[in-house]
């Protein structure tokens, strides 16, 4: 069955087109609860900071108390806040109101189920074919109840600074956090500060409109100005929902989610406690896979989309993986990607060894890369166009196994990916150049 509405992170659209209106929402959480709870039970939901993020809390609040499911409102806490906090208080589901790292005009609902995971394919379609029926209202009797517990964050930044090793702390260091004026605005400087840091905050200050407006992990420009502005040790950034995260060092230059699996493989290496092969995807720096060999690391590519990395570590037995944007998974500590925790693996680290971020970083080397987008009217497959395979084939010859080359149409909006990597930044753009507008002639 293919799904209408779930997309690669639950749903997500324009605030008040279909599906993101709050009839829809309601109609939803009723679908939701007669699959993941239908003899009643909890569910915990929490939003970021758009506007809107306050009707679909209470369309949602609506449709699962009518449905005889109580309800938990913890307010705006990142997404791997609410997955840890849905497991820590036995709720049966646990649902996000957040569009991540885009602009407050669009807004989404995602779901995790009792374990903090993400739905299988197989729930997420169960639940579709439940839109076909009416909302339910149980009787008076029956009803949920709902409740306020916007002090049960603490919980979750007791957690984050558990994953810090025994005994360690982040005093003297000097850390710059851009919170994207997004759903970690209180509990990211809240952690830091607790475990004895000096922070210094900045897009910490949202207003319903400005989650991701020039902030945040996918903008990180004023962070880069700030940390040696300042005179920080460090700068990082999450972005809206907190599940991304880039790190900028001493000097201003980004270090990216490729970079940042490298220093903490490296230091769980180490520390011989690393298991199973790290996970990227197929869009991960060449250079990553290069210096994790190098260091004796086996490296594995899944499909783009942090459930898919975290499929192959399950596979794998793996404990850690990751994308190039900055979704970090660290099994070891959690069950999904968590911006915060994995600023912590990586401060712990600076701690522990006394180095800088630009040092520990600087054992990957990164290879010069790049994405172009090409727009078309229909998505399509473009490893089954023969001209598009014969530009391929013709660019890796040329890159005589230096380089790679990645076709992909994107899975949220109505582009082909078109990304080349090689040693030679000259090269490489003029090998995209070239593979954008083969694809574009398809198009036409």
């Amino acid at each position: 069955m293919a799904r209408r509405y779930f997309g690669t992170d639950g749903v997500r659209g324009r605030v008040g087109e279909h599906p993101m209106t709050a009839s829809f929402a309601l109609q939803l959480a009723s679908a939701a609860a007669r699959v993941l709870a239908p003899e009643g039970g909890t569910v915990l939901i929490g939003k970021d900071t758009r506007l809107s993020g306050y009707m679909f809390e209470s369309a949602l609040e609506a449709g699962f108390v009518a449905a005889g499911v109580d309800v938990i409102l913890i307010g705006p806490l990142p997404t791997p806040g609410i997955a840890y906090m849905t497991r820590r208080f036995d709720c049966d589901i646990g649902v996000v109101i957040s569009a991540s790292h885009n602009l407050y005009d669009d807004n989404g609902i995602k779901f995790f189920d009792a374990s903090g995971g993400k739905l299988s394919d197989e729930l997420e379609e169960r639940i579709e074919a439940e839109l076909e029926q009416p909302p339910l209202t149980r009787t008076s009797r029956d009803l949920g109840r709902a409740t306020r517990a916007d002090r049960m964050r603490t919980h979750y930044q007791e957690f984050c600074a558990s994953t810090l090793p025994p005994g360690l702390d982040l005093s003297g260091l000097k850390i710059v956090i851009d919170c994207a004026n997004g759903a970690a605005y209180k509990v990211g400087p809240r952690i830091l500060a607790d475990l004895g840091a000096e922070i210094v905050p900045i897009g910490c200050s949202p207003n319903g409109r400005n989650i991701n407006d020039g902030c945040g992990s996918m903008a990180p420009d004023l962070l880069q100005l700030t940390v040696p502005g300042v005179r920080a040790n460090v700068g990082l950034a999450l972005d809206g929902d907190g599940d991304r995260l880039v790190m900028v060092d001493h000097l201003g230059r980004i270090v990216d989610g490729d970079q940042l699996l490298y220093v903490i493989a490296r230091a769980l290496q180490q520390a011989g406690t690393l298991s199973g092969p790290v996970v990227g995807t197929v869009m991960s720096n060449l250079g990553l896979e290069v210096a994790l060999r190098a260091a004796g690391i086996d490296f594995r590519r899944a499909a783009v989309g942090d459930r898919y990395v975290l499929s192959m570590l399950r596979e794998t037995r793996g404990m850690l993986g990751g994308e190039t944007s900055g979704h970090i998974l660290c099994l070891d500590k959690t069950t999904t990607g968590d911006g915060l925790v994995s600023a912590l693996q990586v401060l712990a680290v600076m701690k522990q060894t006394g180095r800088p971020l630009a040092e520990l970083a600087s054992g990957m080397r990164k290879f010069p890369q790049v994405l172009l987008n090409v727009k078309v009217a229909e998505r399509f497959d473009p490893s089954g166009v023969p001209a598009v395979q014969q530009a391929v084939a013709r660019i890796e010859r040329r890159m005589a196994g230096e380089g790679r080359v990645v076709l992909r149409p994107s899975g949220t909006e109505p582009v082909i990916r078109v990304m080349v990597e090689g040693r030679d930044e000259g090269t490489t753009r003029a090998a995209a150049d070239e593979l954008a507008a083969v694809v574009k002639g398809v198009v036409g």
